[in-house]
């Protein structure tokens, strides 16, 4: 059976590419791509000389059809300008059709900004949500964003340089001062990232310059007024778990909201 292979490709560092990815563009008999001269870059960058065919948000229905004729009786690989492909491309017409009609449909790890900038935030992960690009309308952007504004999980988001201070202007209106990774030409020569406040991104990208992926840190959760909730409790069953002081202050403060101060005093209690 033919096969659809999604390859992805660097974000930027042309050797962050693998082993395998390599394999499947040199043995494939077709590589449609997004932009067929940044690919013809990396392709070129490795010998490979397998045909390509252009695959973009303009051509996508016709070419959908073109493609899954051709994979009657050839194999394919899929990629994108950078990263994994159908990831923000209109790379998910052309997978949902091939799988429908039964061919065969095999993902590729690989490079991806969104996890790229998640790892290097510094930003506590314990899930996340990816919204793409930010609508280009104030209007839209200030809509989305206030949606997110009760979100606990992690937001990621992709912005242009010409945007830039238009988004963390609307998303400090809108989600407030927050801690955000600001990750700039991530992989590339001038790669950067800034960690900070939404407010200290604003003033330090004064010019931006490249590609940005914006990592922006989740509401933080609705605090716990003391008296609809026993401190002493919650730092005894703490301690009852072998829990150090510092362990159980932080697990009890993000809970309450009750300054670590008093509940140390609260936790000296216990040992009364």
């Amino acid at each position: 059976m033919p096969t659809l292979y999604l390859v992805p490709t660097p974000i930027g560092n042309l050797e962050d590419i693998t082993l395998r990815a390599l394999r499947v563009l040199r043995e494939v008999d077709l590589i449609a791509a997004e932009d067929t001269r940044v690919t013809r870059k990396l392709l070129s960058r490795y010998e490979i000389t397998t045909p390509l065919t252009s695959f973009h948000e303009h051509n996508r229905y016709a070419k959908t059809v073109d493609l899954l004729e051709r994979l009657d009786d050839s194999d394919i690989a899929l990629v994108s300008d950078a990263g994994t492909p159908t990831i923000n491309d209109p790379g998910q017409n052309l997978v949902a059709a091939a799988a429908e009609v039964g061919f065969d449909v095999v993902p590729l790890p690989g490079a991806s900004a969104v996890t790229t900038a998640l790892a290097a935030s510094g930003i506590e992960v314990d899930g996340f949500v990816y919204v793409g690009f930010l609508p280009r309308e104030k209007s839209k952007r200030v809509e989305l964003l206030s949606s997110l504004s009760g979100e606990r999980r992690t937001v990621v988001t992709f912005e242009t340089p010409h945007r830039l201070a238009a988004a963390l202007t609307d998303i400090l209106k809108t989600l407030g001062d927050r801690r955000v990774a600001v990750c700039r030409e991530m992989t590339k020569l001038h790669e950067e990232i800034f960690r900070g406040t939404v407010a200290e991104a604003l003033n330090y990208f004064a010019k931006p310059r490249g590609e940005f992926t914006l990592v922006i840190e989740g509401a933080p959760a609705a605090p716990v007024a003391e008296s609809d909730i026993d401190v002493g409790v919650l730092l005894a069953h703490a301690k009852g778990r072998g829990m150090t002081a510092r362990d159980a202050i932080a697990e009890v403060g993000a809970v309450t909201r009750v300054s670590r101060r008093d509940l140390y005093s609260r936790w000296l209690e216990l040992d009364g």
